[in-house]
């Protein structure tokens, strides 16, 4: 609690002093007068003519604080802090060292270890059921783990169970007591092992690769042959060049001698010497491309029968392989 000591300069001292008619020859009270700091500053108090009101006022403590102190109930001030505090502010009201002051009250009440009280007005209402669920916990955790323990004790105590081949042994050794042990007839000698001859697949010796690098031919059979594609028999090819479509590629005003020209829906990607891609498109029927004069060109198509070949507006046939430098076809 902040202690304000304002409005002190308010207390006119000196006139309160005339008030009080106290004959010059009685000595003023001090902070040593009395039986304990409350009766001296009760007595200061009284001598400047103050009431508790007019005390309070001016120290913004509450008057039953004061009288408390003067009366030395310290039950019913607040902790030891806030009472020198308030010492301190009574004694500047006065008009006297609050140091002097507190001084005398640790000298009268020398319990430099007291325990912080509770604040005042504050009942400590505590739920009586609360220590006794407290107690059930902790008898229940006690005897889990006293039943845990035991459990294990139990355990190490009693012998371990018999495994399989145990088992085995002990009914042949009971056999052996009550009777004859029977023999069975002698098992086969075991066969010898050896490793099997490696597999080799029927007709591999006499298999080659064909000139495509791919193809498999075995020996007696005839060689494919590798040529353009089989035309369908119904497909007729147009003798020169006849738009049907978009042209994408060079332009009308750019050399071009090599067109190629979709016969149905199919994939048709130009790429460079580099690897770089300069035409990709799903050109329908009909659409066409003119290859620019760059060297290095290739095309790769989906299928090379759905693409017509012109060259200077000559038809060629159809492109010979998926894939295919497209400088070769104008030459």
């Amino acid at each position: 609690m902040p202690l304000d000591a304002g409005g002190i300069s308010d207390l006119n001292l000196d006139a309160s002093a005339s008030r009080a008619g106290a004959s010059e020859t009685v000595p003023p009270p001090t902070l040593y007068s009395g039986a304990d700091i409350g009766q001296a500053l009760r007595a200061l108090r009284e001598h400047h003519g103050l009431s508790l009101d007019e005390l309070a006022e001016a120290t913004r403590v509450r008057a039953s604080y004061l009288e408390a102190l003067e009366e030395m109930r310290l039950e019913l001030l607040p902790s030891r802090p806030f009472t020198i505090g308030y010492i301190r502010a009574y004694a500047q009201a006065l008009g006297v060292d609050p140091d002097l002051a507190v001084e005398r009250f640790k000298s009268d009440e020398p319990v430099l270890d007291e325990p912080l009280r509770a604040p005042i007005g504050v009942i400590d209402e505590r739920d009586p059921r609360l220590r006794g669920l407290l107690v059930v916990m902790a008898l229940t955790i006690a005897a889990i783990v006293l039943y845990n323990i035991a459990q294990r004790a139990m355990m190490e105590a009693a012998p371990p169970p018999p495994t399989a081949p145990e088992q085995k042994v002990a009914q042949a050794l009971q056999s052996v007591k009550t009777g004859p042990v029977v023999l069975g007839a002698p098992l086969p000698a075991p066969v010898e092992s050896t490793t099997p001859p490696a597999y080799e697949t029927p007709g591999l010796a006499e298999a080659h690769i064909a000139e495509d690098g791919k193809t498999i031919v075995l020996e007696g059979q005839p060689k494919p042959v590798v040529g353009p594609p089989e035309m369908p028999a119904d497909l007729v090819l147009a003798p020169t060049f006849k738009p049907a479509g978009p042209i994408f590629g060079a332009a009308a005003n750019q050399p071009s001698t090599v067109t190629v020209q979709a016969l149905r829906p199919a994939a048709l990607i130009v790429r460079g010497a580099d690897g770089s891609v300069y035409f990709a498109r799903q050109l329908n029927k009909g659409e066409a491309y003119r290859v620019p004069l760059v060297g290095g060109l290739i095309a790769d198509v989906s299928e090379p029968e759905a693409f017509q070949v012109f060259v200077a507006g000559q038809s060629k046939g159809v492109l010979p392989a998926p894939q295919v430098a497209l400088a070769k076809l104008a030459g």
